[in-house]
């Protein structure tokens, strides 16, 4: 086995290379990136590898940066980053998981996003064993650098796990909040703006349930329409994983209001999922709520729509907010969905939402990591279901796996390609650019493919970029690069 390697600070090519593609880092276009760490007006991906070996400690965990540009992702623009690197608060340790959740906002308002790592295992000298960590790398012209602690957890709360961490202006003040889950059900909102020292002095609210409830992942988003940020969740109840839910709380100039369940067309509550987005699918004015439900084999597939192999659901919004009665569930049985439904192909296992093929409607990306290809077990896959005026429909998919023609690669068992998804504009086109991630490859050291869109396709030739620790300079055993992507 090789030797452990520890992650180094940055490699210097983001800051060299910069001057080329930059635009004003205060103009409109840029404002609005949330993940634009560089100001350049290029969309940035971040990626994680939460159980790799830094400074020889298993689990440590570290981010990757690859930066765009005018031509897409430039893995010769990119950084890296560990609790070993300078600035970042924190020292490796055995599975702290740095890189657990992450997600992107410009929280101190200087015109650079900035990275928000959920360090999720990491031991606190406030709330002791595995209480959780989040903390902020701060943007600049010329990428990432510094750090500082936003929030640490109570004991064995396990602050900044996956799936628990967002940002969103959730009482329309102008400033970013992060929200947060405490003791595994209640949400923990921080409200923005952030100084340099990560305090805030707008303080926090805490949003109680009185379930025993367990968040499995947040997103935020207007789901009535008002103009201000709302947050939504899926959950189950306890231990009790087939009781999936989907609830929002909606977000008032007062913070956010008590949760709502989105029910179904039955009356009762809209079988959930594990992971879900917020986007615009069907361009009302209303964003909606995309679930995906990837796990399957428990008894509430027998009167669930779809479940067979995974499914992914529909949820519009509305002035009255979701509207669960007019969910779409899709599965790969679904009319002009790629393949045909499995138990265990994880359909749905991540969705994003963004438009893909430039018209104007936002599309879905979801990871299939148990879709078998041939005999090759568990190589996984990518499907792009299409958004339009009625939703979100299967005709017109596109798949993605290491068999379609431009994709590097060869299909191999365990790869799960497609564990986790992306999508942003790294060129500025206009379409939305898919990234895959694919921790089981090469032995669970893990690898990352940037596809860049074009109108017909989401493989164009001669457009596809994949890195892993070789370029990164990185540990390879057990990192599982490519486990999550910044939201």
């Amino acid at each position: 086995m090789a030797a452990a390697v520890a992650v180094v600070a940055a490699v210097t090519a983001p800051v060299a290379a910069q001057a080329a593609d930059a635009a004003p880092t205060t103009s409109a276009g840029v404002a609005k990136l949330h993940d634009d760490f560089n100001g350049d007006g290029y969309a940035d991906l971040a990626v994680a590898a939460p159980t790799a070996t830094v400074g020889g400690k298993k689990g440590a965990g570290y981010v990757a940066v690859v930066y765009g540009t005018k031509n897409g992702l430039d893995t010769t623009k990119r950084q890296v980053f560990s609790q070993s690197t300078a600035g970042v608060p924190g020292s490796p340790e055995t599975d702290d998981a740095f890189g657990s959740a992450l997600t992107t906002a410009d929280l101190d308002r200087d015109g650079y996003a900035d990275l928000v790592v959920g360090v999720g295992s990491e031991d606190t000298a406030d709330g002791g064993a595995e209480s959780g960590l989040v903390e902020v790398l701060w943007g600049g012209a010329k990428g990432l650098s510094g750090g500082a602690v936003l929030a640490t957890g109570k004991s064995y709360d396990g602050l900044g796990r996956q799936g628990r961490l967002t940002v969103g202006d959730i009482n329309g003040d102008g400033a970013e909040d992060l929200v947060t889950v405490e003791n595994q059900f209640n949400l923990r909102v921080l409200k923005g703006p952030f100084a340099r020292d990560g305090s805030t002095a707008q303080g926090e609210q805490i949003v109680t349930d009185e379930f025993d409830s367990r968040v499995l992942d947040l997103a935020t988003g207007d789901v009535n329409g008002d103009g201000v940020t709302d947050v939504a969740a899926t959950e189950n109840d306890g231990d009790e994983f087939d009781a999936r839910r989907v609830v929002y709380w909606l977000g008032t100039e007062r913070g956010l209001t008590p949760y709502t369940t989105v029910q179904g067309a039955d009356g009762y509550r809209l079988k959930g999922g594990e992971n879900l987005d917020i986007g615009d699918v069907d361009r009302d004015g209303y964003d909606d709520i995309v679930v995906g439900r990837a796990v399957d084999g428990y008894d509430s597939d027998l009167d669930t729509p779809a479940a067979k192999g995974g499914r992914v659901t529909w949820i519009p919004g509305g002035p009255d907010g979701p509207d669960g009665v007019k969910a779409k569930h899709l599965n790969q049985d679904s009319p002009g969905v790629p393949g045909s439904a499995e138990a265990g192909d994880g359909f749905g296992t991540d969705v994003r939402v963004a438009d893909v093929n430039g018209d104007g409607f936002p599309d879905v990306a979801t990871g299939l990591p148990g879709e078998n290809l041939g005999t090759v077990a568990d190589a996984g896959a990518v499907v792009v279901l299409p958004g339009t005026e009625r939703g979100l429909t299967g005709t017109g998919a596109q798949v993605v796996t290491q068999d379609t023609p431009n994709v590097p690669g060869t299909p191999e068992k365990n790869d799960a390609f497609g564990r986790a998804v992306h999508l942003a504009d790294a060129n500025r086109d206009g379409l939305a650019d898919l990234a895959a991630g694919a921790p089981g490859e090469n032995g669970n050291a893990g690898s990352v493919w940037y596809f860049r869109s074009a109108p017909a396709t989401v493989v164009s030739p001669n457009a596809t970029t994949t890195f892993g620790n070789t370029l990164l300079g990185t540990t390879a055993t057990e990192a599982r690069l490519g486990t999550g992507f910044a939201d």
